[in-house]
């Protein structure tokens, strides 16, 4: 994997771009363990300070420095992101390997149950589970429940890669050679597709910080965590646009852009290294 990065970051400029940007994002998760306020500490500055030399990004109408605020509501969206991720990695990983590997009646029951998934509406369902389960909804509920629903796209791709590994030589001979089903999905199956992994992963968190942002703008999650949804949703619930505080939301949405931007990049590039043509063709042969 850190072979196929490096190659990247030399051969592929939108790699480049979006692995740069989304340093910026770390470094600005790595400042908020240096942040001088609590996360959730309120009306302890002059609220509606503009940005100046003290206060770069102005203040809040509760009495909270943005830019500090912006630091942890960053890493609370970001880790959010990378649990939705992580967790919904793992079972299209079991799901697509095991389904292309064994085939027959285990792949119609696992594709069955993939389509099915595949069809719930997401955005009612979570708001559903957030009316059902509002005194206990928390983050770590919310994670659970969004990877369970954002798996079976990229569970049938890697099915697709997993039908077409499963009739190789290399493949047979380890039949032979004795080697159980899980030591063949682990040690030669999932190499191939993790590339693919990589590519899903950054556009499963754009999805999962996506619906994190809608579902907190709208107030369907726990309001005293910041998260940069949260930042949206308190400037508006203060009409800060209204009242001129301009910063309150610009901030935010200048960084949510730069996240956005970061990750689509870094998936556009590595499906586009997925593709041996253009992989060929970017590197002149």
């Amino acid at each position: 994997m850190f072979t196929i990065i490096r190659d990247l970051a030399r051969q592929n400029m939108e790699f480049l771009c979006g692995l740069l940007l989304f340093a910026v994002i770390v470094g600005f998760v790595v400042l908020s363990y240096f942040s001088p306020y609590g996360a959730t500490d309120i009306y302890l500055l002059p609220p509606d300070m503009p940005p100046d030399g003290e206060y770069w990004l102005g203040t809040t109408s509760r009495g909270q420095d943005v830019f500090w605020q912006l630091t942890t509501a960053l890493r609370n969206t970001l880790f959010f992101g990378i649990g939705v991720a992580f967790l919904s990695r793992i079972i299209s990983l079991v799901v697509g390997l095991v389904a292309g590997y064994a085939g027959g009646t285990v792949d119609r029951v696992l594709m069955a149950i993939n389509d099915s998934v595949m069809v719930i509406p997401q955005f009612p369902l979570l708001i559903l589970f957030y009316f059902v389960l509002k005194d206990s909804m928390t983050w770590t509920v919310l994670i659970v429940i969004m990877a369970s629903l954002g798996w079976s796209y990229d569970a049938r791709l890697i099915r697709s890669v997993a039908i077409g590994l499963k009739s190789r030589p290399f493949t047979t001979q380890s039949v032979y050679s004795g080697m159980t089903m899980r030591k063949i999905l682990v040690e030669e199956h999932l190499p191939y597709v993790l590339p693919i992994v990589f590519a899903t992963t950054m556009n499963n968190m754009i999805w999962s910080i996506g619906m994190e942002i809608t579902l907190s703008v709208l107030g369907f999650t726990d309001i005293e965590t910041p998260t940069m949804g949260m930042m949206i949703y308190w400037a508006n619930a203060h009409s800060a646009l209204i009242s001129g505080i301009w910063w309150w939301v610009a901030a935010p949405v200048a960084v949510i852009v730069i996240l956005f931007l970061a990750l689509f990049l870094l998936s556009m590039s590595m499906n586009e290294y997925n593709d041996p043509r253009s992989r060929l063709n970017r590197m002149g042969s």
